[in-house]
């Protein structure tokens, strides 16, 4: 990649309001408009851990990216509380009431080693820029 690209993708993930501190990701989609979330159900490709290409749908007002290999899903939801939905590879979900994941499963999905296998990010318009746009 040239230095060009790199600091696009980087200035992407800034957008996108990934963080991480003290060994935890944490997800603040500040910069993030309205409008790039999809008005109807869309599929999304990705590689996964096993070199496999699958798709998943991603619902509408949803939008869903890879971070260290792992499908990301940003939901807008006005009416619930902000959460993390976190789907693991024996099948069980864990349910986390705010948008950080603990450091426990952060340094999984760090480590790229298939464990966190889906994150979906519930939140309300207002925590994205100017709320509505």
């Amino acid at each position: 990649m040239t230095g060009q690209v790199k600091e696009e993708v980087l200035t992407r993930f800034a957008e996108l309001g990934i963080r991480v501190r003290d060994g935890q990701l944490s997800i603040r989609p500040a910069l993030l408009r309205a409008r790039e979330f999809g008005a109807q159900v869309n599929s999304f490709r990705y590689l996964d851990f096993d070199k496999k290409w699958l798709s998943m749908d991603v619902p509408e007002s949803s939008l869903a990216f890879t971070w260290c290999q792992v499908p990301i899903i940003y939901r807008l939801d006005d009416s619930n509380a902000a959460r993390l939905d976190v789907e693991l590879d024996d099948g069980s979900c864990a349910s986390y009431p705010e948008l950080t994941l603990p450091a426990k499963l952060s340094s999984e999905l760090f480590a790229r080693n298939g464990r966190v296998r889906k994150i979906t990010a519930t939140f309300d318009r207002t925590m994205l820029f100017a709320g509505n746009y």
